[in-house]
């Protein structure tokens, strides 16, 4: 016979999607204790059937696998922006597939807003009505509210609109933040999970000599070693700079560099990759807190992951892959670049954000480097030296110029144009990641 406990979770699964679940109903309805119902509803939010929302309270909501997770609920909304219900309660479970900024015409507005996404806009009766009509959810940015034929209509799609006191470009943020956070593409990989374990890697000991390095170096395909003390501590890095010229018998000790750049388990691939870049080496010690050996990360196991990571599905798109998606080059010159402004790449004037036009820098600078085959670049510095206002729909020519580059560094001159009047020009400076 099944426990009180599992009694209120079989309750809760048979209840619709969108209900309001109270201690008080179902300690009446099932005649438990409140406690009892408390602690019941408390393990149905954990496995993920209901959802407690401030100022809205606890609802039956769709129960999705973790690994299927990849949007965001509207009553997840709500709490990203401290938001209120107006209507449409119903259908707070349901997930949003986008959202848009409606800062332009209401039928420029329309032509992007499609049944599952959000329309985030102001005190604009007509708008919020037309949203509701195509299938999508509204959110009302500066606390405003709406007409009451809209509520009631916002009930029988059971679409929700909600209200917030936050402005658009605020709420956008926040929102994109949230699905950013949510739509990542991986587990973050450390160094831990892709090291060589110490039982595999290469070393020297403080006793060697010279000669023990030509050893290990035949035994291996690095030219770089951690030294250890008697007690496997890194105290040390050997080169093959370090040995030219030296005696086969002179002391490993003598030529090494001391307190060398280490990394611990938990450090994260992308620091270990950024490092190896600016650093300019091919092979870090792995250590524990006492700077005991616990393995080796080398350039070609970043590589490795790197491109492992590549080959991982999307789940979603962030802002930057929307740009990235939205740049294209010029048929007639390789070296130009085409994008158009969409209302996701805009600020809470709807004209072009400067983080946007940063992005739109960068990824046509990558191109263009990657079409002349100099590899992959890493940002060091961007300049920009203006931007004027560019609306929502205008088409984009992006032309960058290298004006000087080296085998790990290039400067580039990029200037932005609209309707063939230059909008905006930046100066980018980058180190080269040859592939």
């Amino acid at each position: 016979m099944a426990t009180k406990h599992e009694q209120i979770i079989q309750h809760i699964i048979s209840l619709p999607v969108g209900s309001k679940i109270s201690v008080r109903q179902i300690a009446k309805d099932l005649n438990v204790s409140e406690g009892t119902a408390y602690r019941a509803i408390k393990e149905a939010e954990n496995i993920g059937l209901v959802s407690t929302i401030e100022r809205v309270g606890t609802i039956r909501i769709e129960r999705k696998k973790k690994e299927n997770f990849e949007r965001l609920t509207f009553a997840e909304v709500i709490n990203i922006v401290d938001g209120q219900v107006l209507g449409g309660r119903e259908g707070l479970h349901k997930t949003l597939n986008k959202f848009v900024i409606g800062a332009m015409q209401l039928d420029a507005m329309m032509r992007y807003t499609e049944a599952g996404s959000l329309l985030i806009v102001g005190n604009r009766v007509k708008a919020h009505e037309l949203a509701l009509s195509e299938g999508a959810a509204v959110l009302i940015t500066g606390g405003f509210d709406t007409d009451d034929y809209i509520k009631r209509l916002a009930d029988e799609l059971q679409l929700p609109i909600i209200s917030t006191s936050y402005d658009t470009f605020t709420v956008a943020a926040m929102i994109n933040r949230a699905i950013y956070d949510q739509l990542i593409k991986k587990e973050i990989v450390f160094v831990g999970d892709i090291c060589t374990p110490f039982e595999q890697a290469h070393y020297l000991k403080l006793s060697n000599r010279i000669a023990d390095w030509y050893k290990v170096n035949e035994q291996s395909t690095h030219s770089r070693f951690p030294v250890l003390d008697d007690k496997n501590r890194v105290i040390g890095m050997v080169t093959s700079k370090d040995i030219i010229g030296k005696e086969m018998d002179f002391p490993i000790d003598k030529v090494m560099t001391k307190n060398p750049i280490v990394v611990q388990s938990k450090t994260s691939l992308a620091s270990v990759a950024h490092m190896m870049v600016w650093e300019g080496i091919e092979v870090v010690p792995v250590v524990n807190e006492s700077s005991v050996l616990k393995g080796i990360v080398s350039r070609q196991d970043v590589l490795k992951a790197l491109q492992q990571i590549q080959r991982q599905p999307q789940v979603g798109e962030t802002i930057d892959d929307i740009i990235k998606n939205n740049v294209e080059a010029v048929q007639d010159d390789k070296s130009a670049y085409h994008a158009k402004v969409i209302p996701q790449m805009t600020n809470q004037l709807g004209t072009l954000s400067h983080g946007v036009f940063t992005s739109l820098v960068t990824e046509a600078s990558s191109r263009l480097l990657l079409h002349l085959k100099k590899g992959d670049l890493v940002v060091e510095n961007i300049t920009v030296f203006f931007i004027k206002p560019v609306p929502i729909d205008a088409n984009l020519i992006i032309k960058p110029k290298i004006i000087e580059t080296g085998r790990i560094y290039a400067k580039i001159d990029v200037e932005v144009f609209h309707d063939k009047k230059l909008v905006g020009k930046a100066l980018l400076m980058a180190q080269i990641i040859d592939r």
